[in-house]
């Protein structure tokens, strides 16, 4: 089997911003009928990547979860550790997650985007919809590292978006 492998590099400041998720692999913490799946990459002070992830959920509600990733040394910025856990647990060891760029289009618009063990992956895109061939080119890269296609999930996109008076703190 082909070993998983990241791009040669990442343009860190090219990639933030907001990303639409097209299709993905199911997630134990990410309901199946979630709508309007959004992530959107900015730059923390410290270097690190603030990982802001929204959705509605299966009642319709919206949801949020923030995150931090760190770019792993010597990896161009391809491979990151990611956590979601509350900040005073986040120096735990085994609490940090993979994500690796697989493959990206020069202008920064469409990203395959998975874990080396294969268990997660993501079609993220800068639109809500993409054609269905640059779908399928991704989805082939993902095939080709070894990916389990079978159980791929493609959320909804309805138009509607989770902003911030929707998830702000009481």
């Amino acid at each position: 089997m082909a070993v998983v492998t990241s791009v040669p590099h990442l343009d860190l400041k090219k990639y933030l911003g907001r990303w639409y998720e097209i299709c993905r692999l199911p997630l134990k913490w990410e309901d199946e009928t979630a709508t309007d799946i959004t992530a959107t990459y900015s730059l923390n002070e410290d270097g690190t990547v603030r990982v802001d992830n929204r959705c509605f959920d299966e009642d319709g509600s919206p949801a949020q979860a923030v995150g931090e990733a760190t770019p792993v040394a010597g990896t161009s910025n391809a491979q990151l550790k990611v956590t979601f856990l509350p900040e005073f647990v986040r120096w735990l060891p085994f609490t940090k997650g993979d994500y690796w760029v697989l493959k990206i289009d020069p202008a920064y618009r469409t990203a395959l985007v998975g874990t080396p063990d294969r268990k997660y992956l993501w079609v993220l895109a800068r639109q809500p919809k993409i054609s269905e061939e640059t779908k399928m080119e991704y989805l082939e890269e993902a095939r080709r590292q070894g990916f389990d296609l079978e159980k791929l999930i493609s959320p909804q996109h309805t138009g509607r978006e989770v902003i911030d008076a929707m998830v702000a703190d009481d």
